[in-house]
């Protein structure tokens, strides 16, 4: 994670994250009235961009996201959820660029791995924008729950097909058109950024499991503990599903998201 700070070093990746954060604000404030859940969520066609923008830019494009997400949130849905929101929005496009080349359907030779040009890649593609989409929706759910805001059963959920739905059917075409355009500009982020940040940034297979792992884990535990499965007394808390304030999902919810973390940091 240590590129996620040593890119502002670089006066190119500075200027990509306000690139970045004015784009994905650009795209999110015209649709601020397609409300799904008031002061929360609305319909996002601009959730194809975090993903492309992280895998592009790289921390630059995560910070962008995160940036942008909250000056949108300026337009109407400005509260103390954003601050969660700010870090899924990262979580949002940091996860894929992490986990691109980490899950076997990419050559490690392939000389240009961001080039969506075949099914596996697209395939790949597809997953890391699912796993970016839920790891925003985990993090923002686990933290409206512990406001005693909204449900993280509720707000994983619509997060969850919200963002997922539009970086997958958007993102990836809008991939595909970007990437040649970037790469020939040179501002693909490993072109910015020194070599041995590069390689800081890679993680171990320890690490891209952890990442999915707390991901995915992350979402079904919340869920078992926001429906009360289990006969164990933890689970007995609160267990309706639109219980808010559940210790028991802050507690397994959480776990996924501290699981995410530590994945991220654990370098090759």
């Amino acid at each position: 994670m240590k590129e996620v700070f040593s890119m502002w070093r670089h006066t190119r990746m500075v200027v990509l994250v306000a690139l970045s954060a004015a784009l994905y604000a650009a795209v999110l404030i015209p649709f601020k009235g397609l409300v799904l859940i008031p002061g929360i969520t609305e319909i996002r066609p601009a959730g194809a961009l975090p993903v492309v923008l992280g895998l592009l830019f790289g921390p630059a494009g995560a910070w962008g996201a995160a940036i942008g997400n909250l000056i949108g949130d300026f337009f109407g849905t400005l509260s103390i959820s954003s601050f969660f929101g700010f870090i899924g929005n990262f979580y949002f496009a940091y996860v894929p660029y992490k986990i691109w080349r980490k899950l076997g359907l990419i050559d490690l030779n392939d000389p240009e791995p961001l080039c969506v040009n075949t099914k596996k890649k697209i395939i790949n593609f597809a997953f890391v924008a699912l796993l970016g989409s839920i790891s925003c929706a985990i993090i923002i759910g686990w933290g409206l729950e512990m406001l005693g805001l909204y449900p993280f059963a509720t707000m994983a959920t619509i997060i969850s097909i919200n963002n997922a739905v539009s970086s997958v059917i958007l993102g990836t075409p809008l991939m595909m058109t970007l990437y040649p355009r970037i790469k020939k500009w040179d501002l693909l982020w490993t072109d910015i950024v020194d070599e041995v940040e590069v390689r800081g940034a890679s993680i171990s297979r320890v690490g891209t499991l952890l990442m999915v792992a707390g991901i995915l884990g992350g979402l079904v535990i919340g869920f078992a503990g926001a429906l009360g499965l289990g006969d164990k007394a933890v689970f007995a808390v609160g267990s309706a599903s639109g219980h808010v304030g559940n210790s028991t999902v802050i507690i397994l919810a959480g776990a996924g998201v501290l699981l995410n973390i530590i994945g991220g940091l654990l370098r090759e």
